[in-house]
């Protein structure tokens, strides 16, 4: 028959307290609900005795361990090996973390601001600082080309832009058709439908084409960009890199960077030539103007600066959008979900940065009377 862990209540012979008296094997088979028959003890008690212990576990230990520290009792009668297992579970108390004191909220206020504004004083620092290797990493290549990896140059410029016709020829597509519909829809009021043409082309030589491929290529290859050296990064390739003589910068950077400045600006002229293409396509049947009509229109009302703009913007739109990818893969530690925050941080700073340069570009053309 299995022998239980008990206890007894006696009387101390000096001052009359109680002492808990422990029997048996306290072992994690048979201590059965010995905790809760402890929990449910009332009275004075100074003294845990286990002279009475036959033998003991680290489960045993960490009970009576627990329960005496919770009391404030001295334990009393051990054996050597409970004495042992008591110094084993000692570092393992669980101890309450005290609050920390409530600050105003003013104070919080201003403590998280000023986090927030040393955090992005850091980020920009960091950016910089990136965008100098890289800038010693293209003057390099440029000095001593054999040092351009040929080959993942190749690679890239065909992941970004020949991977990448179909999502931005379909996107466009549609986007001109929207364009022109909408467009038309409005200026039906005025009877001025046929400016319809010059809506659609304009709009798509000198902003959307542009805008709508950078922004395309920033959720597609940036972040790819980022989750791929980010990796790298976690799996130490990159250190591993460095520790051979071969410089991250020149081997992953500039790659990509190039690949995406050679190809975004014929990505954007694609972009904007379907986007007009769908425009005709939806005015041949909404508005009665012949899709060869509306094209040849199209090449008489869009001048030729509308396209300069248009290949002016798509390399800095490329650079902010590799620059992006690469730096946030650049900064990836710790755990592979720094992959999936860095990843997403790189969509988006790409995207905002993208629209906002947009936004300059457009007045800084319009100033300069190229409207």
């Amino acid at each position: 028959m299995r022998e239980w862990a008990e206890f007894t209540l006696s009387e101390s012979d000096q001052g009359g307290d109680h002492v808990l008296a422990l029997k048996g094997p306290l072992r994690v088979h048979s201590l059965g609900d010995l905790d809760a028959k402890l929990a449910k003890l009332q009275g004075r008690f100074t003294k845990v005795d286990m002279s009475g212990v036959t033998d003991i576990d680290t489960t045993g230990a960490w009970l009576v361990s627990h329960y005496a520290h919770e009391r404030g009792l001295e334990i009393t009668g051990e054996s050597e090996q409970a004495r042992r297992l008591f110094a084993a579970v000692s570092d393992v108390q669980e101890h309450e973390a005290e609050p920390e004191p409530q600050r105003p909220l003013l104070t919080r206020t201003v403590g998280e601001l000023g986090d927030l504004v040393a955090s992005w004083g850091e980020g920009v620092l960091r950016t910089v600082a990136f965008l100098g290797e890289m800038i010693v990493a293209f003057w390099g290549v440029a000095r001593h080309p054999s040092r351009l990896r040929g080959t993942a140059l190749v690679f890239h410029m065909q992941y970004v832009g020949i991977n990448s016709l179909w999502i931005i020829g379909l996107m466009s597509f549609l986007i001109g058709i929207v364009i022109a519909q909408q467009g038309a829809v409005q200026l039906q009021q005025f009877g001025a439908e046929i400016y319809t043409i010059n809506l659609t082309g304009r709009l798509s030589m000198r902003e959307l084409g542009i805008l709508m491929t950078s922004i395309m290529v920033a959720g597609r290859s940036g972040s790819a960009f980022a989750a791929q050296i980010g990796t790298m990064k976690l799996t130490e390739e990159v250190d591993a890199m460095r520790t051979i003589g071969v410089s991250p910068m020149e081997a992953l950077v500039v790659p990509r960077v190039l690949a995406s400045m050679l190809m975004m600006p014929l990505l954007g002229f694609y972009s904007s030539v379907l986007a007009i293409i769908g425009g005709a396509a939806i005015s041949n049947f909404a508005l009665e103007i012949p899709f060869w009509t509306f094209l040849q229109r199209t090449q008489e009302v869009v001048p030729i600066t509308d396209v300069w703009i248009g290949l002016i913007k798509a390399p800095v739109f490329a650079l902010i959008v590799a620059l992006a990818g690469c730096y946030q893969g650049m900064q990836v530690s710790g755990n592979a979900e720094e992959v999936g925050t860095r990843t997403t941080q790189a969509v988006v700073t790409a995207i905002f940065t993208v629209i906002v340069l947009d936004a300059f570009f457009a007045i800084f053309f319009t100033e300069i009377g190229w409207k």
